[in-house]
């Protein structure tokens, strides 16, 4: 697409802004939970719904919402995607049940769902070779900006205003993307679109949702209850019965043909344990922040400025690392430095010492971007443009499921870890002590309604049991990230340093579906 220097930078900064409304909004929501729960006042599974709807919502509907864009054009899916955010963050800042919040927050999510793919499939399709390393970069590195922005911009809101303001602001931001987008954006679609497979469609949002639900539910409540069994069966089975019926169709919802190819299968696999570890990290530095340093919601997020700094140093480098060493020693030089951010990360105790969270917050940010502006350009950049907004939605569901799976599963071995050091005082009343056990936040809550000698007791114990399981997994998570290092060596091997525009492949003939 031949568009001129100034209309590429603008579509660059639209998208950015695209993607910086989805970080934030995924981040700031952990910060409201307490005002938003004494106003409304949910029961527990209403709150937990109110959490995990967006994310829902999200990751059942990324890979039809890429396809859809292939179809309909990206630059339209865009713009109705954002009025559809604006809508609905108008309808969740003023949400006056619980009920209603949630199905404010799943609008969300689908709205998210359309704007994901779409950024990305734009700057696909305007960028090409080393100018889409170079757009990708910025972009990976900004949007890392965006999920630490989120709990700033939480925190400086819920200082003078009500818990809805936090999703209010996103309005004059979306009117903002709105009329630049229309403005700037060039449109692009598949020029020859088939129709969707509504089958398909059904079967990857059954899919997605059961996978996606039952590590969440596994994460907070364990194995052995009904829901969990059927939402494992159905997503399980929703996902063998896509795969199977893909190649079947003669405009697959997925081209699993892509996954043959050793550096979009590979990337992909990459991507889904990179962010298994990252977003684990930034859920449990949320938690040593406030809980154990004692650190207020705005002054937590300030902190952490510092690693979305070296987030944007990460996506500045990756081209120029790409350039200089090839894509497998710039994934894998990425995952090194993350080991070497979770290792620091492991050495952090009880008393805070911010110079040493500086160091490792930098180094993990620089780390995390090399991988991720990497794995994105060369997932995008083996696809011919016509499918970019389906291999963008694979690219942002491996994201999501990555993520998902890593609050799941380093999560619950923080938690194991948690009660099998934690040591409870004498004298503590049973149901306190099943609060105390649970969390670390229960802890801190059951601490300030014992008598104070005993509270310091408690909360000294939790602070260190939770310390002690936060380095174990900070260990773990560093080995990890080094053996990622080693096989990206491998497994990404001989992809070029430039990936230039594949040639688009001739309209296979229809099969018949039976």
């Amino acid at each position: 697409m031949n568009i001129g220097k100034g209309r590429k930078i603008g579509t660059l900064v639209v998208c950015v802004l695209a993607q910086l409304l989805i970080a934030i909004d995924l981040t700031v929501l952990h910060l409201v939970l307490p005002s938003l729960s004494e106003q409304l006042r949910p029961s527990t599974t209403e709150m937990l719904w109110i959490a995990d709807a967006y994310g829902f919502a999200l990751a059942g509907l990324l890979i039809t919402m890429g396809n859809i864009g292939d179809r309909v054009g990206r630059k339209k899916l865009l713009l109705i995607g954002a009025s559809l955010f604006g809508v609905a963050s108008v309808i969740t800042a003023y949400a006056p049940t619980a009920e209603l919040l949630i199905a404010a927050r799943a609008l969300l999510g689908v709205a998210a769902a359309t704007l994901m793919p779409s950024t990305l499939s734009i700057i696909r399709n305007v960028f090409t070779g080393k100018e889409r390393a170079a757009a990708i970069g910025v972009s990976s590195g900004l949007t890392i900006l965006g999920f630490g922005m989120g709990p700033l911009v939480g925190g400086v809101l819920l200082d003078h205003f009500w818990w809805g303001s936090v999703f209010l602001v996103n309005v004059p931001v979306v009117i903002v993307l709105v009329i630049a987008g229309a403005l700037i954006l060039p449109e692009s679609k598949n020029p020859v679109p088939g129709r969707i497979d509504v089958v398909s469609v059904l079967l990857s949002i059954v899919g997605m949702v059961g996978i996606v639900y039952t590590i969440k539910e596994v994460a907070y409540q364990g194995w052995g209850h009904w829901d969990i069994t059927v939402a494992a069966v159905l997503g399980l089975g929703g996902v063998v019965a896509f795969v199977l019926r893909q190649p079947r169709l003669a405009e697959p919802l997925m081209d699993l043909k892509l996954f043959a190819q050793r550096a979009f299968s590979a990337t992909v696999g990459t991507t889904i344990l990179a962010m298994f570890a990252q977003l684990a990290v930034s859920l449990m530095f949320a938690q040593y922040l406030q809980l154990v340093a004692g650190w207020t919601p705005l002054k937590a997020g300030l902190a952490g400025l510092p690693g979305m700094g070296g987030a944007i140093l990460g996506g500045v480098l990756a081209p120029l690392a790409i350039k200089a060493f090839g894509r497998a020693v710039t994934i894998a030089l990425g995952c090194g430095l993350s080991a070497v951010g979770f290792a620091l990360y492991s050495g952090i105790g009880v008393t805070i010492v911010y110079t040493d969270l500086l160091a490792a917050m930098i180094i993990f940010g620089v780390g995390l971007a090399l991988i991720l502006a990497t794995a994105t350009d060369t997932v995008l950049g083996v696809v011919p443009k016509a499918r970019a907004g389906a291999a963008s939605a694979i690219s942002e569901t491996a994201t999501e499921l990555g993520g998902a799976l890593g609050i799941a599963v380093l999560g619950s071995a923080l938690g194991a870890l948690y009660r099998s050091e934690l040591v409870i005082p004498a004298g503590v009343p049973p149901e306190a002590a099943g609060a105390i056990a649970d969390t670390l936040g229960g802890a801190v809550q059951v601490a300030t309604q014992l008598p104070p000698s005993q509270g310091a007791v408690v909360l000294d114990s939790a602070k260190l049991a939770f310390v002690d399981g936060m380095q174990v997994t900070m260990l773990a998570s560093a080995g990890l990230m080094a053996l990622l290092a080693v096989s990206a060596l491998f497994t990404l091997r001989g992809v070029p340093k430039v990936l230039e525009d594949p040639e688009e492949e001739p309209a296979p003939a229809p099969v018949p579906t039976g």
